[in-house]
């Protein structure tokens, strides 16, 4: 069991009020008291020696770590915190002083290390089998033998035919030029050599086969044996996954316990994710209601080095992940008065779409930051249903590209589909010229230069998107300086592609700018704004021919 779990505030936390509602954990400001918690606790990873963990922060091989604090009550109402850490920590998943994990599945007594055990030696002996060179050479032989023999049969067989086109050559000339007695001694010898060679065919086709049986047989003994270990070992790993699964059970505040498994069946994907209840967030809960705690707020926060890649920033405050916490935190949050969710909000509210440019066939509207391009799954108020309103007679869609809700800036509108196909031709053919400036949280040294970063959906964290060199789709941005002031890094963008959140995660990764954009909640840190603007944009009129070029300056 972990000692010390449960900590006292060392500082002076008597002027700070209670939070009236505990934090929604997918998007939050952390609670004055999560942030003294929080701080306490950095100070003790900045000078602790109760275990050794290269967070990368002065190395360039460590790699960071996702820690949690969780402001509690105790049973006589006095305050404090829990802490925790993501999965395992200097290849431990229990180090004193942290909430222990839902199940440790490091304990060397545990059914699940036997198990794994048993596994690690069956691939061992896989591992045997398939160097094993006598294998390999069964195989080699099996094949030779099976190719040598249909050469054979396949030139017995065209010899047998040619004799077969002979004996009838034979006959027709002699039909002609022999009498009765002859042409039915040659019918018979034709008979009988006919007979003799379905009687070689059959023979030798049989022996053949005898042949390719012992061969193969030597083969499949070896390769059987192979498969056999290899379907042991896919069975006992997903009877030890399944197992593994029956020991995450989540509590709530009253009480009920809930299996990972109950828990993610109603998900589209109902196979829960790798890691998933490993988290900071529900082992702190958990050991809150096993220990008649009642928690008051919630924070969490990377410390360390990014993976390389997502974008972690460290000492920043994060959200809980959707893929793996959000159906946990969904049943052991439940009974509890939580803040509202800011997403569902409309931020759009009050808000205006100045209209830049405008005709008979399009116009182009200058979009303020946190306003929707396209109705969202639950705020439908966007530019493209302002739009229908506006313009109640248009035909096909109306919005040709589409900005980030949180980015500000330059939309092109068709007002028919012929205008709107025409219009986005030209992005597609990446004829449209687009400029957009950025305030960084950092210095940029170079004064211009070429970033190239392939982007994929983080699916077990959505929306956030990670540079993937593997499966990621093509991201090229090109960018130049403007200023440097005051830490801070004034910046053009020039998109030469249109992935998601392209441009904030092109600033914000190690391998891009290592430079956030300032504002960005996903990326970097929160703040009045998103401070990333399309300030420009040029396009042809596809009725006119015109060059239209638009300019808007943004509001930062």
């Amino acid at each position: 069991m972990t000692k010390n779990v449960f900590k006292y505030y060392q500082s002076d936390i008597s002027h700070i009020s209670l939070p009236q509602r505990f934090t929604f954990p997918f998007y939050y400001d952390p609670h004055p008291l999560a942030i003294v918690a929080v701080n306490e606790l950095q100070e003790y990873l900045l000078h602790q020696t109760d275990f050794v963990h290269d967070f990368g922060i002065d190395t360039d091989r460590g790699i960071g770590k996702m820690f949690g604090v969780l402001v509690v009550k105790n049973p006589l109402g006095k305050l404090g915190y829990i802490t925790a850490f993501s999965g395992m920590m200097s290849g431990k998943t229990v180090i004193n002083g942290f909430a222990p994990p839902i199940y440790d599945i490091l304990d060397p007594t545990s059914y699940f290390q036997k198990e794994t055990i048993q596994l690690a030696n069956l691939t061992k002996e896989i591992s045997r089998l398939e160097s094993n060179a006598q294998l390999s050479v069964s195989k080699e032989i099996y094949h030779t033998i099976a190719q040598d023999y249909s050469d054979k049969l396949k030139a017995l067989k065209s010899k047998l035919k040619n004799d077969k086109k002979r004996r009838k050559s034979e006959r027709e000339l002699n039909q002609h030029q022999s009498d009765e007695e002859t042409q039915l001694s040659l019918l018979a010898k034709h008979k009988q050599e006919s007979l003799n060679a379905q009687f070689l065919l059959q023979a030798y086709t049989e022996y053949i086969d005898q042949q390719l049986a012992n061969a193969k047989d030597e083969h499949l003994t070896l390769h059987n044996q192979l498969q056999q270990l290899k379907e042991e070992r896919k069975s006992k790993s997903h009877a030890l996954q399944q197992w593994l699964f029956d020991q995450y059970n989540f509590l709530n505040i009253s009480g009920e316990k809930r299996n990972v498994i109950d828990i993610f069946r109603t998900r589209v994907i109902d196979i829960p994710p790798s890691g998933t209840g490993d988290c900071a967030a529900p082992k702190m809960l958990q050991y809150a209601f096993d220990n008649e705690l009642t928690p008051m707020a919630l924070a969490e926060f990377w410390w360390g080095k990014s993976p390389n890649s997502e974008i972690r920033k460290h000492g920043n405050f994060y959200p809980a992940c959707r893929g793996k916490c959000e159906p946990i935190l969904g049943h052991m949050l439940a009974g509890m008065d939580i803040d509202s969710n800011p997403l569902l909000t409309n931020p759009a509210i009050g808000k205006t779409l100045e209209i830049v440019y405008e005709d008979e066939y399009l116009c182009v509207i200058n979009k303020p930051s946190e306003f929707l391009s396209a109705p969202g799954k639950h705020i439908t108020d966007s530019v493209q249903e302002r739009m229908k309103a506006k313009y109640p007679h248009s035909t096909g869609p109306l919005i040709v590209h589409r900005l980030d809700m949180s980015t500000s800036g330059l939309i092109v509108i068709g007002k028919t589909k012929e205008i709107y196909t025409q219009l986005q031709s030209q992005f597609v053919k990446r004829t449209v010229k687009k400029r957009y400036v950025a305030l960084l949280a950092g210095i940029v040294k170079d004064d211009a230069g070429y970033i190239d970063l392939p982007l994929q959906l983080d699916i077990n964290n959505r929306p956030y998107q990670k540079v993937c060199h593997e499966y990621g789709k093509s991201a090229r941005t090109r960018y130049e300086v403007i200023e440097r002031k005051d830490g801070k890094t004034k910046i053009h963008f020039y998109p030469i592609t249109g992935r998601t959140h392209q441009l904030r995660v092109h600033a914000a990764h190690t391998d891009g700018l290592n430079a956030p954009i300032v504002g960005d909640d996903l990326y970097g840190k929160k703040d009045k704004r998103l401070h990333l603007h399309a300030e420009m944009i040029t396009f042809t009129h596809p009725i006119s021919g015109e060059v239209i070029s638009l300019h808007v300056a943004p509001e930062f």
